[in-house]
């Protein structure tokens, strides 16, 4: 549906509105040691209508696209914050607006490759892993493509297409070492249609090949020392740290909720070589991984600054919680699918690159670890995280040593990243992030490598 098309219901408007009409397409598969696992194909549409009258939301959605159930969702919307108007007598604030138009269309210009074809690129992928990584226990490859299209309009202006797919491949190999498996995955893909991701299954053979040399290395590794140890975090585990641990504690709903953000707002909670951002949709002139140029509020998509040369400088907000802090809305606010309300989210969270070349990084430690991978964790709204390494290397002399089995580590990263003494000087992005918080939706994180104290589980 057009922006124009969906506009043509604005004179139903009786109170500030947002009208979505959205359709998330996914195609799932799984292969396992040759064996076609999973296949599955799914389309979620619908439309929904979200008002706001006197500091009071109403919301409601429909599977139903078209002009019944269009009108239906503007009307129950507006019955909704009606009665919890009249229920709460609430005098709320104006809303902020930073209106605007935009379109953005994401989707390949390439043939469309059917179900059946895409089944016969990983089965090739899967037959190149079986020839040439002699040794494995298993292997799986699955493939994860999501379309999200999205149409909206608004009562204050704003009008919005987007339609910004994501093709990501996981491939993960498993060893044996004395009768217990060894594991490491890789993720490959990114922003794009299939066609337009993954071309020819011989482009990732040297990829695989560093994978598989990864995981031999690893099957062959010690178990780290515990303790507080000097570290050099790669750009996943930097990513998943600044999105997990210092990310969510500025999203200004959490605040509001008491996170350990709102009494440190002007203060330095990082070292001046820490540059922390919630990027719209480009960073250092390239686009992010999760493209978002107006939000599903209909706001004007901007970065966030969070931390600037270790200070503390902003959050991330939706219009409701600009309102309340007296701030300008960044464009944070999104929601999954058609039936989800639109509510604080992280979009592009990195730290930004500094100057110091990661190889000078690990010739500056004499004795600590390279951290390269992450696995699942879990942080809290005082900043303190736990998060799983699943690989990384040892460092003794400046040099890089035995590779390191699954571990651990910890710590509060406001007083962490006080520790940082190097930035490096490269970016690179994780490519297949999905945030749970309340509703899954893509984000994209990761930023250069640092160098701090951190705290290590051993075994």
């Amino acid at each position: 549906m057009t922006t124009e098309e969906l506009g043509s219901y604005s004179g139903s408007f009786s109170e500030y509105t947002e009208l979505r009409v959205q359709e998330n397409r996914s195609l799932d598969i799984a292969i396992v040691n040759g064996d076609v696992m999973s296949n599955s194909v799914s389309t979620v549409s619908g439309v929904s209508a979200r008002t706001y009258t006197n500091g009071l939301w109403g919301f409601a959605s429909s599977p139903t696209i078209d002009d019944g159930g269009i009108r239906g969702v503007i009307e129950s919307a507006t019955a909704n914050c009606r009665f919890l108007a009249s229920r709460e007598h609430r005098d709320g604030p104006v809303l902020p607006s930073v209106p605007g138009r935009s379109h953005r269309d994401f989707s390949t210009s390439r043939r469309r490759l059917s179900q059946k074809e895409i089944i016969g690129f990983l089965r090739e992928l899967d037959a190149r892993i079986a020839g040439n990584c002699g040794g494995l226990a298993s292997r799986t490859v699955s493939l994860r493509l999501l379309d999200m299209e999205k149409t909206l309009v608004t009562s204050d202006g704003s009008s919005c297409y987007s339609m910004v797919p994501r093709s990501i491949l996981y491939i993960a190999m498993t060893a044996e070492r004395n009768g217990e498996p060894v594991q490491l995955m890789e993720v490959h893909g990114g922003l794009g249609q299939f066609e337009d991701v993954f071309d020819d299954p011989g482009a990732l053979e040297v990829k695989l090949d560093d994978h598989y040399r990864s995981l031999m290395e690893k099957a062959q590794g010690v178990h780290p020392d515990t303790g507080t140890k000097e570290c050099i975090l790669d750009a996943d585990l930097a990513g998943i740290l600044s999105h997990e641990a210092i990310g969510h504690t500025t999203e200004a709903d959490i605040v509001r909720g008491g996170s350990v953000a709102g009494d440190n707002l002007g203060v330095q909670v990082a070292s001046p070589l820490v540059t922390l951002v919630d990027f719209a949709h480009e960073a250092l002139g390239t686009t992010c991984p999760v493209p978002v140029f107006m939000d599903d509020e209909g706001t004007v998509a901007e970065d966030a600054v969070i931390i600037e040369e270790g200070v503390l400088r902003g959050f991330m907000h939706s219009r409701e919680s600009a309102a309340f802090f007296g701030a300008r809305p960044t464009g944070n606010a999104r929601a999954y699918q058609f039936s989800d309300e639109p509510i604080i989210r992280m979009r592009n969270t990195a730290i930004l690159p500094g100057s110091s070349r990661l190889e000078d990084m690990i010739a500056s430690v004499d004795d600590g670890y390279y951290l390269m991978k992450p696995s699942n964790g879990q942080a809290d709204s005082t900043s303190e995280f736990m998060f799983g390494v699943v690989q990384g290397y040892e460092i003794k002399k400046g040099r890089l040593g035995r590779a390191i089995r699954d571990t651990t580590i910890s710590g509060v990263a406001f007083d962490m990243l006080k520790t940082v003494t190097a930035v490096s000087d490269d970016m690179k992005w994780s490519c297949g992030g999905m945030c749970g918080k309340k509703q899954e939706i893509p984000v994209g994180m990761g930023g250069p490598a640092v160098k701090c104290m951190m705290n290590i589980g051993g075994r």
